[in-house]
């Protein structure tokens, strides 16, 4: 696609700007039925390390699913910015951590213990039907998934109203492994996402934990 840096900005805005104009209620209702669908899908995750995202400009608020994992013996982390062009890395986080404003002006731990995590719970501005994520466009997810082995386990989260039929993805972009919205848990597979039952998650889980043994010899 010709000028794609133009498509995705315009794309980007016109997203945030719907995502921005959801009441209320609904905000409520749509982030309570993905937490619910991460604790039913995901339960394996509280002997893990998992990394979220502050909510952010109408995202969705993964605080209720933070305190959840926390309460069942999960490590949390955030992301922390590093320099414009360098993998994020992350920082260990409790209810009670001491956080101060980062980049972007969001908040972050302040300078608690670095971690590495096992999974990541990442917001998405849009996404496709193949799983490739729309961010914010400095590229920081990309750019930490490639270097990360072994890959953690990268969820996406998003409303529906924010569903794309193609990002035209390029190279350096990386497809989810699932993508969790109000409406369901979707596998990303190599013929698209594949809608998934909570009960099907734990299989699949241990498939790609396999395979990732199997590349690292």
């Amino acid at each position: 696609m010709n000028n794609w840096k133009d498509w995705r900005r315009h794309q980007r805005a016109e997203l945030m700007a719907a995502r921005e104009c959801i009441g209320e209620a609904d905000h409520l209702r749509w982030s309570a039925a993905i937490t619910e669908l991460l604790k039913q899908g995901f339960l394996a995750l509280r002997t893990r390390t998992v990394g979220f995202c502050w909510p952010h400009r109408g995202e969705y608020d993964p605080r209720p699913l933070m305190f959840f994992f926390q309460t069942r013996g999960a490590t949390l982390a955030l992301p922390e910015v590093v320099n414009k062009h360098e993998p994020l890395r992350f920082r260990k986080w409790w209810q009670e951590a001491p956080m101060k404003i980062g980049a972007y002006d969001i908040p972050v731990p302040d300078n608690t213990d670095l971690v590495t995590v096992d999974a990541l719970i990442i917001p998405m501005i849009g996404f496709d039907k193949f799983g490739f994520r729309l961010g914010y466009g400095s590229g920081y997810f990309d750019r930490t998934l490639a270097v990360m082995k072994p890959r953690p386990l990268a969820i996406g989260v998003a409303f529906e109203i924010l569903r794309l039929e193609s990002l035209h993805p390029h190279a350096h972009d990386i497809p989810m492994d699932f993508v969790v919205t109000e409406a369901g848990i979707y596998h990303a597979t190599r013929t698209g996402l594949k809608p998934v039952s909570a009960g099907q998650c734990p299989d699949i889980l241990t498939a790609r934990a396999g395979e990732i043994k199997e590349t690292q010899g």
